[in-house]
Formats: C-alpha cells, structure tokens, sequence
C-alpha cells in the first residue's frame, strides 16, 4: 500500500506539475496581437433576464472601444426583461423581441442585423470588463484566426460560487498553458468571431452545449485563439442541484461533439478521469495509513501551484491556501458526472 500511494501521489505530481510549468512558460512568452479596429457587433441574447439584464447592457456599452453596436434579442421572455432592456436608450444600442426558440436562435437572429465585422457574444447574466471588447479583437491578429474566446470569472461569495469560481480560475491556468492558440471553447459569455466565417457555418449552431459546437465547426475553416485579458464575471448556480443539472447538460452535449481541441479529446478526458479518482482516493488514505508528511506535502504542492494563477489573474489568497479542498470537491464531482455520462452514452441515451 505504501509504494501503491506514494506512486499515485508521484503521478498526481507529474499531471499537475506539467499544467504548471507550461503556464510559467507562458507568461514570459508574448502572445501575438494586433491594432486592428474593425467594427464589433455586441450581441446578448436574453430569456427571463428581467432583473439582471441592466448591468449586463450598461457594461457592453461602457466598452474602451472606438467602434461597436450593441443588439440585445428578448428570446421570448415572459418578464419584463423587454421593457428593463427598451427602457436604456442610446444610439449605439437596438432591442429586439422575438418567439422564443432557444440561444443559438437569438444569436442568429442577433448575428442577422449586426453590421460589425467582428460578432462578440456575452450573456444577460454577466458582466463584460471595460477591456473585454479590445483584448477579444486584439487576438484576431491574421486572417486565418476565425475566433476568440475569454476568461469567465464568477460573482458571489458562497462556497458553492467560490468554488466555480476557483474551477474557471483553474480553466484559465489550462487555457494559457495548453490552448492559447488552439482553444477548444470559446466560452458563451464572452467569444469573438469573424461574421463571414459564422455565416459560412450557417450561424451558431443549435446545440444544447451551442459555444462548443460553434467552435467546433468553425474550427473546420481557421484557428479559435484564446485572450487571456479578456475577462467577464458571470453568475453560477447556488444550489448543488441546479448545479448538477447544469454540468449534466454541458457534458453530455460535450460528449456528442467530442473532438475540436486538447482538453476535448478522448485521450485528455479519460486521463483526467484517471487523475481526478486518484485526487478523491489519495488526500483520504495518506492521513488514513498515517502517513502524515505525504498529505503535507500534497497539500502544499497544490496550494503552491494555484498561488501564482491567483496572483496574475486575480484572486483571493486564501483560495490557493485551501485550493486543494476545491480540489477535491471538483475531482468527485466530475469523476461522478462523467461516470453518469459514460453509461448513458453506452445505453445511448446522450
């Protein structure tokens, strides 16, 4: 049992420690850009967003960025989200209502009166930083980059919203690591593509997970790039079970469009369920057999590695101080989801 556990635990180091060390190397490693100001189409499309459309719009139109256009598309809500959203008024902003059908309807319909040539997509439910809009364009650096996705970060101070926002923190030590120029989704709540390379994939596509097949098909013609400083702060579930819910749908949607990037192939997804049953097993037997300096030192492993993630992107201290329970809490959350996946692809029932 001693050479079994000191062995996961030497290879729980070697997976973690090579995420790591290729995002120290990134940030010494200029990224390529370009000052191109092409004109942007904003679009948000909105379901019941009643209450939290306001600070979504303000936030696109308060954008450092000469020239853009913002389209806001009331999917059919049965609230007030259409008035809160006609209430804003400003030249560079157009609301419409149509049936609702669903977010890549919105978003198409949205894409079908944008006049930018740039076509950048957020939610009703989060909140663009000022820069976002500029750093999403400024990755658009050749002719072949079709897309651009950004970093989402997450509101709330709960543990269950502290904890998703420590996963995306996560996500983004990955995305600059591995897929800064290759990434495998560009996220719904802040992605960037060219309008001619939307239009010539038929638009978003209608998919229950639409961010990642968009990226998928798009990614037949050209390069999706990532942006690290293009930020927004998005709202997550605040219950274990809306939240259940909402990675069931995202990972079965995953798993009929598997393919498009690093972190979305077989390979990638079948290792990281490997790693993820040794992060729930390992933390409990070390302290378990006694073995007392072990748990120390994979404490303090994970907590160095996220230390310098939240010192550049942004983040509490406290959260790499107790990162690895974070960890833990993620490692047995998805090793359980993937594992309901997995069988209902068997059954074929994706």
């Amino acid at each position: 049992m001693h050479l079994l556990l000191l062995t996961a635990l030497a290879i729980i180091f070697l997976w973690d420690g090579y995420f790591f060390i290729n995002y120290i190397i990134s940030l010494f490693r200029n990224y390529v850009t370009t000052d191109r100001i092409p004109r942007v189409s904003i679009i948000i499309p909105a379901y019941n967003e009643g209450g939290r459309c306001k600070r979504a719009i303000e936030a696109a139109l308060t954008q450092e960025y000469p020239d853009f256009e913002v389209i806001f598309v009331d999917d059919g809500s049965e609230d007030n989200t259409y008035d809160v959203a006609s209430s804003i008024k400003d030249p560079r902003f157009r609301v419409f209502r149509i049936e609702h059908g669903g977010k890549a309807k919105a978003l198409n319909f949205g894409l079908s009166r944008a006049t930018g040539e740039i076509i950048v997509t957020t939610d009703a439910d989060s909140v663009l930083e000022r820069n976002a809009v500029r750093e999403l364009v400024r990755r658009f650096y050749s002719e072949d980059v079709l897309g651009v996705g950004g970093q989402v970060r997450i509101f709330g101070n709960s543990f269950l919203e502290r904890v998703q926002d420590v996963e995306h923190l996560r996500i983004a030590t990955f995305r600059r690591a591995k897929e800064l120029e290759d990434l495998s989704v560009a996220p719904g709540p802040i992605s960037a593509f060219r309008k001619d390379a939307l239009e010539r994939i038929g638009g978003f596509v209608e998919d229950r997970v639409e961010d990642y097949a968009t990226t998928k098909a798009i990614k037949n013609f050209g390069k999706v790039v990532y942006a690290p400083k293009a930020r927004v702060w998005t709202e997550m579930p605040k219950d274990i079970r809306t939240l259940w819910y909402q990675r069931k749908r995202w990972f079965l949607g995953d798993l009929k469009n598997i393919g498009g990037g690093f972190t979305k192939e077989w390979g990638f997804l079948l290792l990281g369920d490997f790693i993820a049953l040794l992060d729930v097993v390992v933390p409990v037997f070390l302290p378990f057999f006694g073995y007392w300096e072990a748990f120390a030192l994979w404490w303090g492993f994970e907590a160095f590695t996220m230390l310098i993630p939240v010192l550049v992107e942004g983040g509490r201290l406290l959260t790499a101080l107790v990162f690895p329970v974070y960890l833990w809490f993620w490692a047995g959350f998805y090793l359980v989801l993937h594992l309901y996946g997995y069988f209902r692809l068997i059954l074929g029932k994706l």
